[in-house]
């Protein structure tokens, strides 16, 4: 048993095993965190593990302290250009979405004889969110790619939703605890939350860019440092005065991605990995919380399947389709966005709440959510790029590339960056050298990438077809730079 082995060689098991997890899922097309629970309940105790772990508040918490980094990160990856047309769109999708979502599902959950409408409603709070983790997991890794403003808008809303489904859960535990609660208390109460996030995040993402441009730090590698205590911070003074700390770190993020200041670029590679890391741990826990033959037995498997079947084809249409009916999305994207609804670990989390509260279900709603979540990423996960492709609504992926070379804001650098720029096969500078370009002062490019070949330019280096450029300069000048050679390929044709 695991119980016996050195606790140090039994996470570092756990966690390679993740790694070859991760790897294995684009070729095996199951989505990463399907596996990462899979080995957190064969670890468990009706696994070969054995290890015997039940305690909900450590559950819960390991889940709130990986959420957090995971939004955050999210955030941070998240560019503000992409997002700025369609926010008004996501915000109302995160927020009257979500209750819709909620209460299209309490609806037929009410209706059965296993829960009454108090309990359906909170049932259906728990499920009413789309899942950040589960969504930048599979539209990243998993290479799906989606025309126009669809990708974006589905990360975003993914991202900024879990606030709205935390509230929702803790009102329908608060109404349970305490029938005769006003509504017009909870309704400022999430006034207050929402407002409070919002104000928080903006104000702790511009202080941070600030701040870390006039820390003098002598060695770089603890910028890392930092940016936990940012995510730290933000979420626990949020929380203190009130306010939604996951819709904090979220905007916070964005506000940071959309910043200049000192190593963003090491930061934020540092924070990819770390949500990864975070992503590995919660799922683990939560594989190893739950215990399977309890899942899966006949009385949470058919009310699980009924409970899915409302989810991904009744709830979260008609919640898509009432939230986007003044948009300029046509019927086939909003087909799309309704069927990527992915549920991952944040409804998992949520059920641990009844089960922090005593509730005298709590077990069998833990059950049944994980047996939902489980249904929602294997089918709905595994099908999104089949789906995009019916739609007509697929779009190429643009591999990212790998250059051997890596560049950095540093002190001093002011707003000057690196951009990849891609030839159109019939760019007017095609046949031309490096030397008939004539960029701008202080524009250079570093390297030409071509097929599988890294050039070093010169003023004789002749561009070709489907060439990258990887381009060094002030960012207002790269953008001349750019909108120069989109001209050139109009004047062209």
């Amino acid at each position: 048993m695991l119980q016996t082995v050195n606790p140090f060689l039994v996470a570092g098991l756990l966690f390679f095993m993740s790694l070859v997890a991760g790897t294995l899922s684009e070729k095996i097309k199951v989505p990463a965190l399907i596996l990462f629970l899979a080995i957190g309940m064969l670890a468990g105790v009706d696994g070969p593990g054995g290890l015997n772990f039940s305690d909900a508040n450590a559950a819960n918490s390991v889940g709130t302290f990986a959420l957090a980094f995971i939004l955050f990160s999210g955030g941070f990856q998240t560019r503000w250009l992409d997002i700025k047309p369609i926010v008004t769109q996501g915000v109302v999708l995160s927020t009257l979405g979500v209750f819709l979502t909620a209460v299209a599902m309490a609806v037929p959950l009410a209706m059965l004889p296993q829960f009454d409408y108090k309990d359906a409603f909170l049932l259906g709070a728990i499920i009413s969110s789309t899942d950040a983790a589960a969504v930048f997991s599979i539209l990243r890794t998993q290479k799906v790619g989606v025309k126009g403003a669809l990708k974006p808008l589905l990360e975003f809303e993914s991202g900024s939703n879990d606030p709205m489904a935390v509230f929702l859960t803790l009102t329908a535990i608060t109404w349970l605890k305490t029938p005769d609660v006003p509504v017009t208390e909870l309704a400022v109460k999430f006034v207050v939350q929402m407002a409070a996030g919002g104000a928080m995040g903006l104000l702790m993402g511009r202080f941070a860019c600030w701040a870390i441009q006039r820390l003098k730090v002598a060695n770089e590698a603890l910028y890392p440092v930092w940016g936990i205590s940012i995510v730290m911070t933000t979420f626990g003074l949020t929380e203190s005065v009130y306010g939604n700390g996951y819709l904090a770190v979220y905007i916070c993020g964005i506000v940071m991605g959309g910043g200049d200041f000192l190593y963003k670029y090491s930061l934020q590679r540092f924070h990819e990995g770390f949500a990864w890391l975070m992503q590995i741990i919660m799922f683990l826990v939560l594989g190893l919380l739950v215990t399977p033959f309890e899942v899966f037995t006949a009385p949470v498997m058919s009310i699980g399947l009924v409970t899915s079947f409302c989810l991904m084809f009744v709830a979260r249409p008609v919640a898509v389709f009432v939230c986007t009916v003044f948009s300029r999305f046509n019927f086939r994207e909003k087909l799309f966005v309704s069927w990527t609804g992915l549920r991952g670990a944040v409804p998992i989390i949520l059920a641990t709440y009844p089960l922090t509260e005593g509730h005298p279900q709590a077990k069998y709603m833990f059950n049944l959510i994980f047996f939902v979540v489980l249904t929602s990423v294997m089918l709905q996960g595994k099908t999104l790029a089949n789906v995009a492709k019916w739609l007509g609504l697929d779009a190429a992926v643009r591999e990212a590339k790998t250059y051997p070379l890596a560049f950095d804001i540093t002190p001093g650098a002011g707003t000057e960056e690196t951009r990849e720029v891609d030839l159109l096969p019939d760019a007017a500078v095609i046949g031309h050298t490096v030397s008939e370009l004539k960029f701008p002062e202080g524009v250079t490019i570093l390297l030409i990438n071509r097929g599988t070949k890294f050039l070093i330019p010169k003023g004789g280096t002749v561009l070709e077809r489907d060439d990258t450029l990887l381009l060094f300069g002030e960012r207002a000048k790269l953008s001349d730079v750019e909108k120069n050679l989109a001209r050139r390929v109009e004047t062209e044709e």
